[in-house]
């Protein structure tokens, strides 16, 4: 895995418990915490990681991840405004990530293993999307859709239909986005 989803890790934790709790969790694992962005670590290392920060906060694994990808999601819009620029909702932000986003992304991180997606719209206008990868980090890729649609004041509705945890050789997700209520 890309050292940019480390640093993003450790940014997203460090901001929430503070650098002692990023070293500290880091010592209580044995893992040395040196992470470039443009290095290459092994899938296991961010593993232990989100199981040690789930213990943290109470969480599963699984919530852990979900909320790293809000946090990341966030994190990313401010270190790459471009890729958000070209929206104005969630929707076409999240159907560039095969054509606009990944390219990028193997670009700048020469080797990235991204995931692959799927999408077709419903009748009914919400999304059907697929996503596919031997690291099974779906709870993330749906972090990253609740990010985006809070980044654009929207909020998504995820249902996992079929799930790579649940013995499917994809997940399947119904994705529904709404613009936010005004407070």
């Amino acid at each position: 895995m890309k050292g940019i989803i480390f640093n993003l890790l450790e940014e997203a934790i460090v901001e929430r418990h503070g650098a002692d709790a990023w070293d500290g969790l880091l010592d209580g694992l044995g893992l040395d915490g040196v992470y470039t962005s443009l290095g290459s670590y092994p899938d296991t290392e961010v593993y232990r990681i989100v199981e040690g920060a789930a213990a943290l906060d109470g969480r599963s694994p699984a919530e852990t991840l979900r909320w790293f990808g809000r946090q990341a999601l966030a994190l990313m819009a401010g270190r790459y405004p471009a890729y958000f620029a070209a929206h104005t909702n969630a929707l076409p932000f999240l159907l560039s990530v095969n054509s606009m986003i990944h390219p990028e992304v193997r670009k700048v991180y020469p080797g990235a293993d991204v995931p692959t997606f799927g999408f077709r719209t419903e009748p009914s206008g919400a999304l059907l999307m697929t996503y596919d990868s031997p690291r099974r980090l779906c709870a993330l890729a749906h972090g990253f859709i609740d990010g985006a649609a809070e980044h654009f004041g929207e909020t998504a509705e995820v249902e996992h239909l079929e799930c790579l945890h649940r013995g499917a050789s994809a997940c399947l997700c119904r994705v529904t986005f709404r613009r936010a209520e005004a407070v």
